[in-house]
């Protein structure tokens, strides 16, 4: 800078007629100059590549040392710090890639725990069933069945490690069914529940109010099959009492109390009729 105006004290930002100066006065004063290829290599980028010797005790002359091995001497302290900060710089990036890595194994090997949530939503009024509520059997590998119900705003959780949730649903008054889920980006499902039309016909004519009993009859013979099997679950453990199609139907026609409080546990169709009917009377 003594010799020449450069455009900036930085050397990195010299270019054209900077560098053309610079050799210039290298030539004067050491006799020696350094070629554009090697201005740019050396001095405008982050490459940690010295020169060679030669360069180097020319470059040392210029700035009033012998050669390079004076300015090594009577700058040792400065290189010895400058080594000793890049030798630091380079175990905290190991320390840092080492840190990264053991996250990530970490993330990967320790088993995640996955959380599921579903809320069953009847089909036919699009509303939650929350009046009768949906029992759930979880069926995941490796573990013996779960069995629990849906809450009183008609949702399920379920917390896991698999990344899957098996289970099957059943309802008084909604056909079973089994739902398979993978884990994903979704953090509540709304399952919708088909309604077992049958299964509510037959409660509907049990705590109805209906005027034409003849015509109820009617209803009930095309619902039910000829040869379905029916029986009632007794109280305190007491067993089952086994109906014929017409006996059940005139225990469903007769207005007795009992008959308000007639529960239908499972039932059961093919081809359009009851084939199995399971209920019970609550006290």
């Amino acid at each position: 800078m003594k010799h020449n105006s450069a455009s900036t004290n930085d050397i990195t930002e010299w270019k054209g007629q900077d560098i053309i100066l610079f050799q210039e006065d290298l030539r004067k004063e050491v006799k020696g100059s350094i070629s554009e290829k090697s201005f740019y290599n050396y001095f405008k980028t982050s490459s940690e590549k010295i020169p060679r010797v030669d360069i180097l005790n020319m470059l040392s002359e210029y700035c009033g040392y012998e050669n390079w091995n004076d300015f090594k001497t009577q700058n040792s302290k400065i290189i010895s710090n400058n080594t000793k900060k890049k030798t630091a710089k380079r175990k905290w990036i190991v320390f840092f890639l080492i840190g990264i890595l053991f996250i990530t194994s970490a993330y990967f090997l320790i088993p995640k725990s996955n959380t599921f949530n579903f809320c069953f939503i009847d089909r036919d009024r699009n509303e939650p069933i929350t009046k009768n509520p949906i029992e759930i059997i979880v069926l995941n590998n490796e573990q013996s069945p779960y069995y629990t119900k849906s809450d009183s705003l008609g949702c399920f959780t379920w917390t896991t490690k698999d990344d899957f949730i098996h289970f099957v649903i059943k309802s008084p008054y909604h056909k079973t069914d089994t739902i398979y889920r993978s884990i994903s980006t979704i953090t509540k499902e709304n399952i919708r529940v088909s309604t077992d039309d049958y299964a509510l016909m037959l409660h509907y004519y049990a705590n109805g109010k209906l005027d034409n009993w003849k015509n109820r009859k009617k209803e009930l013979s095309k619902m039910i099959a000829d040869d379905a099997v029916i029986f009632q679950v007794l109280p305190s453990g007491l067993g089952i009492e086994v109906y014929s199609k017409i006996e059940f139907i005139n225990k469903l026609t007769t207005p007795t109390k009992s008959l308000q409080n007639i529960e239908i546990i499972e039932s059961r169709r093919s081809e359009g009729q009851v084939v199995k009917l399971k209920f019970k009377i609550k006290s």
